[in-house]
């Protein structure tokens, strides 16, 4: 389902929600996750959110749900066709400033926030975007290919 690397990364995730180290994700360990980030949700939403689990929330299960949300966004190619649209010359870059001004003016606003966590994983390299290599990125894809 996923690479090796990726399974890492969702098990490093998960130790850290796991705040009592128990091997499951329980209310109080979102209480205290949120809590670390400045934020009070209220225990109806963190029990919504255990609910989307088919029993306690393991690691097992935690996968399993990120499996199911990641396959559940838009393949692959209708990303990369997004991008494509504002690539005219179709050059596989776009450039920074430009993407910055559409996240930030077009359709749902990103914040500066939202900036600095997207540009955090993006590839960017001389001011350009990478967005086939982010593509991939994005849905979990091996960037190996890419490397050319």
């Amino acid at each position: 389902m996923f690479p090796q690397a990726q399974i890492q990364e969702f098990k490093e995730a998960f130790t850290m929600m796991d705040q009592n180290r128990d091997g499951f994700i329980d209310v109080e360990d979102l209480k205290d996750m949120y809590a670390s980030l400045g934020r009070e949700p209220s225990v109806k939403d963190l029990e919504a959110m255990l609910k989307e689990a088919p029993g306690q929330l393991n690691f097992t299960a935690f996968l399993t749900i990120f499996g199911e949300k990641l396959h559940g966004t838009d393949p692959e190619n209708t990303i990369l066709s997004a991008f494509q649209m504002f690539d005219a010359e179709n050059k596989g870059f776009l450039e920074e400033e430009y993407i910055k001004d559409l996240l930030t003016n077009m359709g749902d606003n990103f914040t500066n926030d939202e900036i600095r966590q997207t540009w955090k994983e993006a590839p960017f390299s001389g001011g350009k975007l990478d967005y086939k290599k982010f593509c991939k990125i994005l849905k979990g894809s091996d960037t190996d290919d890419l490397a050319a």
